[in-house]
């Protein structure tokens, strides 16, 4: 598996992103599944797993604490705060809210880092910045643990360029995450150039357009009543056959070089410089085994010219979150 450096630390290109397996996406797999799945990553050369305090309010977490923990010297580890599940009525029925109080994320890291079973967190995510909160006030929360020695790294998810330079000022930042594939391009406005300039490393999430880039891709009449794209508009009827349109020249290109869709969309990510690293979930070793195939595939100048003129910015129909999504985010847009 190929390396790249994130942070301090060099880890395979390719990651896991440990969401599906307990949320989002409807009903969270069996545990016996999301354990196969995680042995199974680490067994093939994935070096870098990547989950949050949020994935199954706690859930995720503690899977990898579960069964990666007695392997902990094999990976590096990296894991969110600032979005959590809050029981706000007291009801026992908790719901998502931002918090980048320093308080709050400084409480969320010792939650994690009991689930996590390990005493330190090597790369540890704003995953969203609360407007609420000047960034340099939840950063330096972070650079206090890093500090006390429970955080290696510090990251950020879904911000801009502008933000991720005040932060930087702050405490150096190894790792920005954002949504980033084929047809989420916004990166490119400013924040991959950013990046590269300040030596922080990108991690695109949701590489395979959550699931569309996929050889199986999603029903949207028959996801599951939680599943989170249910929201997003590129997935309503008025936008959707558009977007299958598009995921059509994705797969003719792909049977052109010889590999799967999934894999062709994460060679082109790939490619977007040295220090972007993919990111994708999945819940089958099928698929995982299919994804970390993507950096022998060589797609030629010629692939990646039709990839890029197919999915320009503006070809998919619809943004990628609804209004509240867009508002919670600080990232730049088309």
């Amino acid at each position: 598996m190929p390396q790249r450096r994130l942070g301090p630390f060099s880890v395979s290109a390719i990651g896991l992103g440990c969401m599906n397996i307990c949320h989002a996406y409807g009903e969270p797999v069996p545990e016996a599944d999301a354990a196969r799945l995680l042995l199974a990553a680490l067994d093939a050369g994935v070096t870098h797993f990547d989950t949050a305090a949020l994935y199954g309010f706690g859930v995720s977490e503690t899977l990898l604490g579960k069964y990666l923990g007695v392997h902990r010297d094999r990976f590096v580890l990296a894991s969110k705060c600032g979005m959590t599940g809050v029981d706000l009525r007291g009801d026992g029925k908790r719901v998502r809210v931002i918090d980048g109080r320093p308080a709050t994320l400084k409480a969320t890291c010792d939650e994690a880092l009991q689930r996590l079973r390990t005493d330190v967190i090597d790369l540890y995510y704003l995953h969203r910045w609360d407007k609420r909160v000047p960034i340099e006030d939840s950063v330096g929360a972070l650079a206090d643990l890093v500090r006390a020695g429970k955080v290696r790294a510090i990251g950020l998810s879904e911000v801009s360029a502008a933000t991720l330079r005040r932060a930087h000022a702050v405490h150096p930042i190894a790792a920005v995450q954002s949504e980033y594939s084929l047809w989420t391009r916004n990166p490119e406005i400013a924040v991959l150039d950013a990046c590269r300039e300040l030596g922080v490393a990108f991690v695109a999430f949701s590489p395979l357009g959550r699931g569309v880039f996929t050889s199986s891709p999603p029903d949207p009449q028959a996801l599951h009543a939680q599943d989170i794209r249910r929201a997003m508009p590129r997935f309503a009827p008025e936008h959707w056959p558009r977007n299958l349109a598009l995921r059509a020249r994705l797969v003719a290109l792909a049977e052109a070089v010889g590999c799967t869709p999934a894999q062709l969309a994460l060679a082109w990510v790939l490619t977007r410089g040295e220090h972007v690293h993919a990111l994708p979930g999945t819940t089958r070793v099928t698929h995982l085994l299919e994804d970390l195939g993507a950096p022998n595939v060589q797609p030629g100048a010629d692939v990646l010219a039709q990839l890029d003129a197919v999915f320009a910015p503006g070809a998919p129909s619809g943004a990628r979150y609804n209004a509240q999504g867009e508002d919670e985010v600080d990232t730049e847009r088309f």
